[in-house]
């Protein structure tokens, strides 16, 4: 089983006593509560192969507006979390809906903060594109423009880990988690992508999922 952390705390977790651990990040461009692109990285902490250490980030609501006279120490505590967590991952996976065609604005606020610190240079990305089969353009709008931002910030886009998963909420359970078995397996083969380009130094250790 996998450990899954949300950053405030809301679930107990017991943590493995292993040091090493594959970490992977997960953020969520939905500040919706029951959103699905959540329960989409939810999932995929549940399908990751064993010893990987995944860490939902959940402090999208709490950053401040993107100002680039605040950009310097002291930062503003969420924006301190986000740079920590983001530093201290192995590979990070986003998924975002899309809104009036492009990024939701608190989803490119968090990505403008990513710009100043450097902690996501080279850093192993990849997202999951689950927008319905009813929205007009599929998302494209918004992941071209997360492609185009990831592009800026020099992270290492992992192709074969990028997947277009068209989803709706009848097919979340009331777990909070994707409950189709098809879709669970094609969730699993892009996080076993995007872990296979961790950096070399990580070594993998079995961690412990909380109920």
């Amino acid at each position: 089983m996998n450990e899954v952390i949300q950053s405030s705390a809301v679930n107990e977790v017991i943590q493995s006593s292993a040091v090493n651990k594959t970490r992977l990040l997960l953020v969520s461009g939905s500040t919706r509560h029951g959103s699905t692109n959540t329960a989409v990285l939810r999932t995929a902490a549940a399908v990751a192969p064993p010893g990987t250490h995944s860490e939902l980030f959940d402090g999208l609501a709490e950053l401040p507006a993107f100002n680039p006279d605040d950009d310097h120490e002291p930062l503003p505590a969420p924006v301190n979390e986000l740079r920590r967590q983001i530093a201290e991952a192995d590979v990070i996976l986003f998924c975002t809906p899309e809104y009036a065609g492009a990024l939701p604005g608190s989803f490119k606020n968090l990505l403008d903060w990513t710009v100043g610190g450097g902690e996501i240079y080279r850093k192993p990305v990849a997202w999951i594109n689950a927008s319905s089969v009813a929205a007009p353009t599929g998302g494209a709008g918004a992941h071209t423009s997360l492609a185009t931002v990831l592009g800026y910030v020099g992270a290492d886009v992992i192709e074969p880990a990028c997947l277009r998963l068209p989803m709706s909420r009848d097919l979340v359970g009331t777990d909070g988690l994707v409950s189709e078995q098809g879709l669970r397996e094609k969730l699993a083969s892009a996080v076993r992508a995007l872990l296979g380009h961790r950096p070399a130094e990580s070594t993998a250790t079995e961690c412990t999922l909380s109920p």
